[in-house]
Parts: structure tokens; C-alpha cells; sequence
């Protein structure tokens, strides 16, 4: 197999499983232990490495942004947890801060391109500056930008960290078809006439198919798990783009 997930939640696991099943995302193995129990030697026979794999969320970016299923890349979103306004804000000392065993396992993998996400309040923590500074020292040319998801048409903010790096003299062929896009273009999707939910703290759009406050809901907890981790794919997919045509124009 090609492309290898991690994901350690047993839910998001199948719920991977299924999207590949669907041909949604790419064929491959998924990977349920945790990341810390990977021994980066295992991974040797992979193109395609997604860590954190959640619901699919980089894999479908990518395919949104014509990547082609045999380019090399490797992508990851570290858990939020420890810089979230919702958490504990521990950072570094928090032992669900595993951005540190992610960096070293792309050291060890060294995959060409690197597509990583974490939540904007990570900032404040330093953990962007540790980041960048891990993958420079690792020879990589690395960058980020802050976006928020409605700068592609989605009823909310969810402001997040796009990290990008690039292999010191790695090169890809451009996809044939690609199309051009501006970062951050607005466009029309299935955000564009949001329902709304009204509760005693005010009025709030409902992301597309999600009932927060509904009971009865199968698999209602791992759902809202799920989808509150999950990065917007279409709001990656002009990150990704916007690398292509970077590095290809």
C-alpha cells in the first residue's frame, strides 16, 4: 500500500476506513497505535504518510488541490489539546503536546513536501517558532500562515495554523490539469445558506449535516469529537494549491 494513516481514536479509525472504502481518499494501511509506539523503519514503504489522520481531512485536501495519489508527502495535525482556549493551556508540558514525536518522524521519513495544522492559539505558545525551527534544522525550507475557515465560504472563524515545508532541492512534477487558485478566494459551497441554532448565548450558523444539540444521534459523541478535530478540507486544499503553484509556476 501507497499511503499509510495513523490514527490512535478506534471511531476516527473506521471512519478513515470507510472513506477509503468509498474512494474517497486514497488506498492504504490505517494505523490505530499510537504514534509514540511507530518506529519510523516500519514506514520505509510508503509514499504517502498522514499522521493524526482523524476524519481524512489532508488526504482529501489534497486530492481537492489535484495532488496525485503517488506524490510523496507527509501531513499531520498534532492534537490541539494543549493550546486550546477549551483545554488546561499546558503547551509543552501537556503529554498530548506530540508535535515533538511528528517532527521526528518526518527527520526520519524525510518526505520531499510537509503539510501540518494546528489551532492559531498554538502561537502563543511557541509552538509554531519550535516547529519551524525543528524543520529548518532538519533542511527543510519552512513556512506558515493563519487562516480562518470562512475565508472559503464556511458560517465560521475556526482560525488555524497552515504549516508548509519544502525538501532543500526536492522536486515534483506539476499535475497535469491543475487549476489556479487565489488563497483564500471565497467560493461558493454547501456553506453558503447556513441553518442557524439559537441558544441563551446568541445565534450560530450549523456546520453542514451537524446537529450539536440533537439527541438520539448514532455515534453522537465520537461524531462531534470527530468533526471538532477535523481541519476544513477546502480551506487546506488552497494551502496545498497555493505551494504547487509556488514551487511549479
Amino acid at each position: 500500500m501507497p499511503v499509510y494513516y495513523n490514527e490512535h481514536d478506534p471511531f476516527a479509525a473506521r471512519w478513515l476506513r470507510n472513506l477509503i472504502a468509498a474512494g474517497l481518499i486514497p488506498d492504504g494501511d490505517v494505523d490505530e497505535r499510537d504514534i509514540r509506539e511507530v518506529d519510523p523503519s516500519e514506514l520505509r514503504q510508503y509514499t504517502q504518510w498522514h499522521f493524526f489522520g482523524g476524519i481524512g481531512g489532508w488526504p482529501y485536501a489534497l486530492r481537492l488541490a489535484g495532488w496525485p495519489d503517488d506524490w510523496p508527502v507527509l501531513t499531520g495535525s498534532p492534537p490541539c489539546q494543549p493550546f486550546s482556549t477549551a483545554g488546561k493551556r499546558l503547551g509543552a508540558d501537556d503529554e498530548r503536546d506530540l508535535a515533538p514525536v511528528w517532527l521526528r518522524h518526518i527527520g526520519e521519513l524525510r518526505p520531499p513536501v510537509v503539510f501540518g495544522e494546528q489551532v492559531a492559539n498554538a502561537v502563543g505558545f511557541g509552538w509554531l517558532d519550535g516547529v519551524l525551527d525543528a524543520l529548518e534544522l532538519a533542511g527543510y525550507a519552512a513556512g506558515a500562515v493563519v487562516l480562518p475557515a470562512c475565508a472559503v465560504g464556511a458560517p465560521h472563524r475556526r482560525e488555524r495554523i497552515f504549516v508548509v515545508a519544502d525538501a532543500y532541492g526536492g522536486g515534483l512534477e506539476k499535475p497535469q490539469g491543475l487549476q489556479r487558485g487565489r488563497l483564500g478566494a471565497r467560493r461558493r459551497g454547501p456553506w453558503d445558506s447556513p441553518r442557524l441554532v439559537r441558544t441563551e448565548h446568541g445565534t450560530y450558523p450549523l456546520e453542514p449535516g451537524l446537529e450539536p444539540l440533537a439527541h438520539g444521534v448514532p455515534a453522537r459523541v465520537g461524531r462531534l469529537r470527530a468533526y471538532g478535530n477535523a481541519i476544513v478540507p477546502q480551506l487546506a486544499a488552497e494551502v496545498v494549491k497555493a505551494w504547487i503553484e509556488a514551487r511549479h509556476s
